[in-house]
């Protein structure tokens, strides 16, 4: 790992529309509020993280694919350095955007992507040549929360750009807790995160910025404002209230 220049500027400083896309008005993810907000006004990542919070199709997932793929990713993750697919599913928002790269910045980074993990580590074990970390563990031999903790500690090693969706999916709280420290080692060492989550632990790191997603677009809310938040301190003072509405 080089030594980073503390004059570098972050991986992604802007996130925009190209100038050649046509305005895809009624096509899906345009549809979506956070998506058309994106290409009409942009985004301008934090320097360290920023968070994407939001209910199921709020646009959280397909605006870190699109950001992922315009920065290079593979779509179902991995690398920068690996390019696999099994089916093409991604949507077509990277081909809309364009990204304003740090000058001086890494071009290392890693996408995780929770639901084609598994597909990764097949490639990994078809091309083991392409690891830079030597021989690799067995992912598949692994729990699912075991095997993300070892590509946290072989992946997340340096200043770079990473892109996570829903990475808690597989984790206990405990190992929640361990990734919550793991991106702020990249914060320290100046690296740069963009996570869709539906988990208040993880977007509670501190310094963290946070966009909420809805209806109404994208905004940048406060912790304690998330409806995220609201939601689990409501359920766990008193979960019976919920589930005698679910059920009846």
């Amino acid at each position: 790992m080089r030594a980073f220049d503390r004059y570098s500027q972050s991986p992604v400083v802007a996130v925009t529309r190209r100038s050649d896309a046509a305005d895809r008005v009624g096509l899906w993810p345009r549809t979506v509020p956070a998506v058309a907000q994106l290409l009409d006004e942009g985004l301008r990542p934090a320097p360290g993280v920023t968070f994407l919070v939001g209910e199921n199709g709020s646009g959280k997932s397909t605006i870190v694919e699109g950001i992922a793929l315009a920065f290079g990713f593979s779509p179902e993750g991995g690398s920068v350095y690996a390019q696999h697919s099994t089916r093409a599913t991604e949507s077509p928002l990277s081909d809309w955007l364009q990204l304003q790269r740090g000058v001086g910045a890494e071009r290392w980074g890693f996408f995780l992507r929770a639901e084609t993990m598994h597909s990764f580590y097949t490639y990994l074990e078809r091309h083991p040549s392409s690891s830079r970390y030597g021989p690799e563990p067995v992912f598949h031999e692994m729990s699912h929360g075991e095997s993300f903790l070892a590509i946290l500690e072989t992946r997340f090693d340096s200043p770079g750009f990473y892109c996570l969706d829903e990475p808690e999916a597989a984790l206990s709280f405990g190992s929640t807790l361990a990734l919550v420290a793991t991106l702020q080692r990249i914060v320290d060492q100046r690296g740069q995160v963009i996570c869709a989550t539906h988990s208040p632990v993880l977007a509670a790191l501190p310094g963290a910025r946070i966009l909420e997603l809805g209806p109404w677009g994208m905004r940048e809310t406060a912790w304690d404002d998330l409806e995220l938040v609201r939601h689990w301190r409501s359920y766990l003072d008193d979960p019976g209230r919920y589930l005698r509405h679910l059920l009846g």
